[in-house]
């Protein structure tokens, strides 16, 4: 990553060529099915390093290419391959590589993108459940070329399927954008996060140099299997010192500091030190003498091939948002882990301990915001005090499990129908319309179907359908509402009851949010 990276608070997007490739298999990216790969496999297609050329390797199928490449296509449509981004985001623009494919490159593509909720089976992702919108629209490719498309959309991503007119080969398809991490979920689950990981959003935004291995790979994630997966400057000859600055994917309390020099063993810097400051300003503000830094950790020094965790040693600095960490005087290290609590998880923790210490019946009205039973939510307040959020997500498991049948319907009464808006603008209403976006955000055509439909549960099963649908398209809802339909009432009732509990612990996360700030 370099100086110019484009994701510094307010960025600008047009050179994406420098964002994280979000489908690299470095940062888990797969592919996981395509139409055809007779000739070469789709694995290739995210591989980190360049596509090579040996003009002499051949397989028992023809030449051998560094890529995906299918047969020649006889009949009419077109080859595709569909790829799990390994990081979640949004996608800024595409890169599609024939380089070395010259005679049988695609003569054009287009890329779609959707976002999936969980882990579904491939048939599901690769069925007509799924709702690809296209981000990239049909256009020609050049042979032996790096084809760059930018992409408009701001929709977070979690798949992409790569269209290919009508066969051929690509080399490398590079995905590049800003990671979107599910910091609700993150957030609420509790315990530290490394908060600068490139996975969790954090970005290497500048480096004194990058000689022999890139700043960015202090973030990346898992071990490096080299040195050359780590960051290392060039031999300092004169004074001063190297340096990186990262900006941290969400602001937080840094509590614990991992500096991993593995690999480097005649080449790791002699110390370190870090500092942090919060800021919304970008790299010229953060590079100059105004930026006023707090020591994290004072220069402390290193040793060669050694994973060295800070905890005792940091420093009080309070909630930051960047990190100058110091390096003397140069030298390499494999990774950097700043492991942490994120302010809203410090928010949630605050709304938890005004939680405990409401009165018994202000307790459970604010519970039943979370689920409409009332047996839940009695139980729930004599399980009170919460140690902590593990705690509260327990109790209210287990709390949810010991109710009736009839609990659980009065907890399923308490839902909006989908697709109705609501009457009211309380709190519930609110949370309902957010968790229900998509399908107010729908064509008239598609929520007039889920409100039929949704009117044959009723009429079917004698209470509402509940589903846990943040983050699904409305399509998506449709169909499993559709496959619902088809249960008898006792596993539709279980399946209801486990729905119930998802949103219960979605909205308990809400809760305390809002009891932090309500009652500051």
């Amino acid at each position: 990553m370099t100086a110019q990276h484009a994701r510094e608070l307010g960025p600008d997007m047009s050179n994406f060529l420098a964002l994280v490739d979000l489908a690299s298999e470095t940062v888990g990216g797969a592919a996981l099915a395509a139409s055809d790969e007779f000739f070469a496999p789709k694995e290739s297609l995210l591989r980190p390093e360049e596509p090579q050329w040996r003009a002499d390797k051949y397989t028992d199928r023809g030449k051998w290419m560094d890529g995906w490449e299918t047969r020649r296509r006889r009949t009419p449509g077109h080859d595709w391959v569909v790829i799990r981004l390994g990081l979640p985001g949004v996608i800024r623009g595409v890169v599609v590589d024939t380089q070395h494919f010259r005679g049988t490159h695609p003569e054009s593509c287009s890329v779609e993108a959707c976002t999936i909720i969980g882990n579904p089976s491939l048939e599901a992702i690769c069925g007509d459940g799924v709702e690809w919108r296209e981000i990239v629209p049909r256009v020609q490719l050049e042979p032996n070329a790096r084809n760059g498309f930018e992409v408009a959309s701001d929709q977070r991503s979690t798949h992409l399927r790569l269209n290919i007119h009508p066969d051929g080969g690509v080399a490398r398809l590079r995905v590049h954008g800003v990671v979107a991490p599910g910091w609700e979920q993150l957030d609420f689950r509790g315990g530290l996060v490394d908060l600068a990981a490139i996975e969790n959003a954090g970005i290497a935004l500048a480096a004194s140099d990058e000689s022999f291995g890139r700043v960015q790979n202090l973030i990346m994630p898992g071990l490096p299997r080299n040195n050359g997966e780590g960051w290392e400057t060039r031999r300092r000859r004169g004074p001063g010192n190297d340096w990186a600055l990262l900006q941290l994917g969400a602001r937080g309390l840094i509590e614990r500091v991992e500096v991993d020099t593995t690999h480097f063993i005649g080449d790791a810097p002699a110390a370190c030190s870090l500092e942090v400051c919060t800021t919304d300003k970008g790299l010229d503000y953060l590079t100059s003498d105004d930026c006023p830094w707090r020591p994290l950790l004072a220069q402390t020094p290193l040793q060669p091939n050694t994973r060295h965790v800070f905890e005792a040693a940091l420093l009080s600095a309070g909630q930051t948002t960047h990190v100058r960490f110091q390096i003397f005087p140069d030298g390499g290290v494999a990774r950097l882990r700043l492991w942490g609590t994120t302010a809203q998880a410090l928010s949630i923790r605050t709304g938890l301990n005004r939680l405990d210490r409401l009165d018994p019946s202000q307790a459970e009205s604010e519970l039943l915001r979370c689920c409409g039973s009332t047996a839940w939510a009695q139980a729930m307040v004599q399980t009170r005090p919460f140690a902590d959020v593990t705690t509260l997500k327990r109790n209210a498991d287990q709390a949810w499990r010991n109710l009736d049948k009839f609990d659980w319907l009065e907890a399923f009464a308490a839902h909006l129908r989908l697709g109705e808006e609501p009457e009211t603008g309380d709190l519930v209403a609110v949370w309902a319309r957010e968790e229900h976006d998509s399908i107010h955000r729908a064509p008239a055509h598609l929520r007039q179907q889920i409100i039929e439909a949704n009117r044959s549960y009723y009429e079917r099963f004698g209470h509402s359908f509940v589903i846990h649908s943040a983050g699904m398209s409305a399509g998506q809802v449709l169909a499993m509402l559709r496959r619902r339909l088809d249960n008898d009432a006792a596993q539709e009732i279980e399946l209801a009851a486990a729905e119930q509990s998802k949103i219960t612990r979605r909205r308990l996360g809400k809760l305390l949010r809002m009891l932090s700030q309500v009652m500051a």
